[in-house]
């Protein structure tokens, strides 16, 4: 029995900002698992991605990491582009892999499901409610708001949410993503919509502004933790769940995972890279 198995695609990532370029692999499912390889937890990390980059599976069974690979055509290439603002992000994308199909994990048992769909048709709905009736799912939103237009990823209207959202225990959006899937232009009414759906914790990010968690009709309102410096944003939105759902199967109330969250996607944006330090690391960051 797994305690969090993440299901999404590792892609190839070029990951343009004002000080550097840089070429490495991404994803939900990097930079959650990556994460991940530093807490005490039993964890899975179910991807596809074509031969070519199997190397990237590799990397992560050395680092102690368990992957259960589903062959792709292609693996997913996206290019993201940082203006000053480092919660500002345009994105290309020339590749896409495979969907997931439910077959490939009919035979996991775990307790959490994290989802982390990078385009709309990654995770389908039916795979959704067939995981549903074997553990609790987590959701990071953001594939499914995305639609490809000449390359170019733009937002987009979630065709399925109707299907989905009843079957999600947490959900995770930031501010943007949060307008796109319900229309609202207040945190307050869109996390009220989603948890109308049954969903049980709304996570609401805003980059350097903190997060929100609503859950029970409670708001929690989460101190964004200033880094040391700003190096590299891509995969603080990762980080940050992989550090939420690890508290919270610990045993943490919303509000202390919450803060455990924020501090660890805070060493994250200190470096290029997914996130390399050590559960100490951040109860160290929060009692400074």
């Amino acid at each position: 029995m797994y305690d969090i198995c993440c299901i999404g695609h590792i892609t190839s990532d070029k990951v343009i900002n004002g000080q550097a370029i840089s070429y490495q692999p991404g994803g939900t499912a990097w930079y959650f698992s990556s994460a991940m390889q530093h807490l005490p937890v039993n964890y899975l990390l179910v991807t596809a991605l074509a031969q070519t980059e199997k190397h990237y599976v590799s990397e992560l069974n050395d680092k102690g990491i368990k992957v259960l690979v589903q062959p792709s055509t292609h693996t997913v290439y996206f290019e993201n582009i940082y203006g000053n603002n480092p919660d500002d992000r345009n994105q290309n994308v020339l590749h896409k892999a495979d969907a997931f199909t439910v077959d490939k994990v009919a035979d996991i048992n775990t307790k959490l499901f994290h989802l982390g769909p990078l385009l709309a048709d990654d995770i389908p709905a039916d795979m959704v409610q067939a995981l549903a009736g074997k553990a609790k799912i987590a959701l990071d939103v953001q594939g499914y708001l995305r639609r490809v237009v000449n390359g170019k990823v733009y937002a987009a209207p979630w065709a399925d949410k109707d299907l989905v959202l009843p079957h999600i225990s947490i959900l995770k959006a930031d501010v943007v993503e949060l307008q796109s899937l319900t229309g609202c232009q207040t945190i307050i009414d869109g996390a009220a919509q989603v948890a109308g759906y049954g969903v049980k914790e709304v996570i609401v990010t805003n980059g350097s502004k903190g997060s929100v968690i609503y859950a029970a009709g409670k708001f929690y309102n989460i101190p964004a933790h200033p880094p040391k410096k700003t190096v590299d944003a891509t995969g603080c939105g990762d980080t940050y769940m992989a550090g939420y759902l690890y508290r919270r199967i610990k045993g943490d109330d919303i509000y202390m995972a919450g803060k455990f969250a924020a501090a660890m996607a805070a060493l994250k944006i200190e470096r290029v890279g997914p996130f390399c330090g050590t559960e100490a690391d951040v109860t160290s960051m929060l009692t400074d």
